[in-house]
């Protein structure tokens, strides 16, 4: 049995996982930068037509869940629930 070769070339575009940019594809980049400022790190990606996609990058600690509880027994008992809640970086 022979493999034949498809006519057909893969769009890599949609084979690529993550987010895509509407309006970036066949720009020409002129420069790329990054900088931290604040605890923040921006990307800026400039291109020829003067025009810029810049990303700006921070990290957070989150309180996912607070409650009191007794372990005077010996066992876990809950007592109270201050937080409880899901992550909003999802």
């Amino acid at each position: 049995m022979t493999k034949r070769k498809s006519s057909v070339k893969p769009d890599l575009r949609s084979s690529v996982p993550g987010k895509q940019y509407p309006g970036i594809h066949g720009k020409v980049v002129d420069w790329a930068e990054h900088n931290f400022e604040e605890g923040m790190l921006f990307i800026h990606v400039r291109f020829t037509d003067k025009t810029e996609l810049c990303w700006t990058i921070r990290t957070a600690s989150v309180i996912q869940v607070a409650d009191l509880s007794d372990w005077s027994t010996g066992d876990f008992k809950q007592l109270c629930v201050y937080v409880q809640g899901e992550s909003d970086w999802e």
